[in-house]
């Protein structure tokens, strides 16, 4: 896309459809735009292509958002949440920029790494339901397609995560749940606060299945 990164917003009926419009969405509230601390946005918003960013000088949503002048605030539509960083800390740069928005950047389906892990912890949802597969399979688009959509009628209580099960960073969490490749696909369903799960093995992914399997661990 040749769209200007990042978009002005002016007003707060601006505001609000920037960020009702993505899954993640990030905002600079800057008072002068032309700040330095404006220009390591706009660096950073150059290297995320995936992730929209606004930018806005307006008192009026400045306000609206309870944010401070030279504040990054990433709102995320899965659990309804938002995460803020203060631009005037002199530590901050691009590169930690970027690192604030891909550790929070938590979407209907996060995939689960390093960065995004943090990301994970740290939300709000106490229920994790993981589809630990291999990204490489052929079947990997259509299972994909039925996760995220099971993922739809979950929001806000379940955080939806794919573990890839080619990545030796993620083997780790394979031994956690007692699960051996050949037994992949699998659906594994934490619950953070006292670590108890359950996981299922399973041929194929469909919504039904999803639902019947996380439904009885909900109740």
């Amino acid at each position: 896309s040749t769209t200007e990164k990042p978009i002005l917003l002016n007003n707060i009926a601006d505001a609000e459809a920037f960020v009702s419009g993505a899954e993640v969405a990030v905002i600079g509230f800057f008072q002068d735009p032309q700040s330095p601390e404006a220009d390591l946005f706009r660096l950073a918003a150059g290297q995320i292509a995936e992730v929209p960013f606004g930018l806005s000088s307006s008192a009026a949503v400045l306000s609206h958002y309870g944010a401070s002048a030279n504040t990054v605030t990433l709102f995320r539509r899965v659990d309804n949440d938002r995460r803020d960083l203060d631009m005037n800390n002199r530590d901050v740069d691009a590169k930690k920029l970027t690192r604030f928005v891909r550790m929070n950047e938590l979407r209907l389906v996060t995939q689960y790494d390093p960065v995004t892990a943090i990301g994970v912890m740290q939300s709000s949802l106490q229920f994790n339901l993981l589809l630990i597969t291999d990204k490489m399979s052929p079947k990997h688009p259509e299972r994909m397609r039925k996760f995220r959509a099971a993922a739809e009628l979950y929001k806000g209580k379940i955080l939806f995560i794919l573990l890839d099960s080619n990545l030796k960073s993620n083997e780790r969490v394979l031994s956690y749940f007692q699960l051996k490749k050949s037994q992949l696909p699998a659906l594994a369903i934490f619950h953070t606060p006292d670590d108890e799960h359950d996981v299922l093995t399973v041929d194929e992914i469909s919504i039904k299945r999803v639902q019947d399997f996380c439904n009885p661990f909900l109740e």
